[in-house]
């Protein structure tokens, strides 16, 4: 099974598209050892259907997190003020009503936002769960603010490394990280769920850092947009940011517990941040992040070879992109999917496929 560029769709500059089809999966490096299970739940109450993805890995999942000492929770805040674009405080009652009579907590809400996290926690009431699971001693932490990290190697338009500052929080031994997202498309790489939460949370700013750049100031910094190096020069700025994502996805997977994804409403359109609502009614979850998002790709009618980065993740065997070594409890894919609208930098996007071509002069 492969795929060209979609219909409509052109490369731009001098890069011309794959004259063959690029295969799904790409060919695995380091295949994973086992089977993932993916369970898919439809309805129309987010705070039940998390709960309910969740009781249906229950099986792989208890177990998983008896060799814990903590749960770490990373909600996607990739707005602190637009509900859409962020993990609903409901999602997080749905993932501690499953906790609540199996874990003895701690449970730490963890996020590094692009803007002001606390900000993000206080304008969607994620406070209120403090009281509400008294038992599982909820914490809420800024990750920025925190501002323990290790630093990990990512590529520049040079084909040079540079240094990023990754939220230490994030590798911790005792931490069972489990990904709280929502289905987005997006402006870099086609489509965001699992996987680039948890990645494109894990670059810290400074705390006094502004939203999209840090500037203002010699003590300000910000490390997030390091991530999206290139993009404006195309193909070589998809190229990386489909690598680079994958570096940090590598240095942070032996980490990952599980994943959750919010598909009451989706984002369509200008993902992440300025689209518009799908009203998809799904959760999905499971231990297996890559399989988690591609279950969710297919959820929003996306043709799967386009992602570059979970390809890659598959290839370096961090999961199972691969549907036929996925299995899907509960609904089956073909009866949920909707067919979301892409963004408009798509076309830009996709050269990620595309091969590079150098002046060898």
């Amino acid at each position: 099974m492969g795929s060209v560029a979609p219909a409509g769709v052109r490369f731009l500059g001098a890069q011309q598209p794959p004259q063959t089809k690029v295969p799904l999966p790409l060919p695995v490096v380091t295949p994973p050892a086992t089977r993932s299970a993916v369970s898919l739940v439809r309805g129309e109450d987010r705070r039940k259907m998390v709960f309910e993805s969740l009781m249906a890995i229950d099986p792989e999942l208890a177990l998983a997190l008896k060799r814990k000492k903590y749960v770490l929770i990373k909600p996607n805040l990739t707005s602190n003020v637009k509900q859409l674009a962020a993990t609903h405080a409901d999602t997080l009652r749905g993932i501690l009503d499953y906790l609540g009579p199996r874990f003895k907590g701690p449970v730490v809400v963890a996020e590094a936002s692009s803007g002001n996290t606390v900000d993000g926690f206080e304008n969607f009431k994620y406070g209120q769960l403090i009281k509400e699971y008294p038992s599982l001693k909820v914490e809420l932490i800024d990750l920025n603010r925190e501002g323990k990290y290790i630093t990990a190697p990512l590529i520049d338009t040079n084909l040079q490394m540079f240094p990023v500052r990754l939220a230490a929080r994030l590798m911790d031994p005792d931490a069972f990280v489990l990904s709280a997202s929502i289905p987005k498309t997006h402006d870099c790489v086609v489509a965001t769920m699992s996987v680039k939460n948890v990645v494109m949370g894990a670059p810290l700013h400074s705390p006094n850092a502004t939203p999209g750049g840090g500037r203002g100031g010699p003590d300000r910094w910000s490390d997030k947009m390091k991530l999206h190096t290139g993009m404006q020069q195309p193909p070589l700025g998809p190229h990386l940011m489909n690598y680079n994502l994958t570096s940090i996805a590598q240095r942070l997977a032996p980490f990952w517990g599980a994943t959750v994804i919010d598909g009451l409403e989706g984002m369509e359109g200008n993902g992440p941040v300025a689209g518009t609502p799908v009203p998809s009614g799904i959760a999905i979850a499971s231990l297996d992040y890559i399989a988690a998002d591609r279950v969710g790709v297919e959820a929003m009618g996306i043709d799967p070879s386009w992602v570059g980065y979970l390809q890659y993740c598959e290839q370096v065997g961090i999961g199972n992109y691969d549907i036929s070594k996925i299995d899907v409890r509960g609904e089956k894919i073909a009866a949920v999917a909707r067919k979301y609208r892409l963004h408009s930098s798509t076309e830009r996007n996709l050269q990620w496929m595309a091969p590079l071509a150098f002046d060898r002069g």
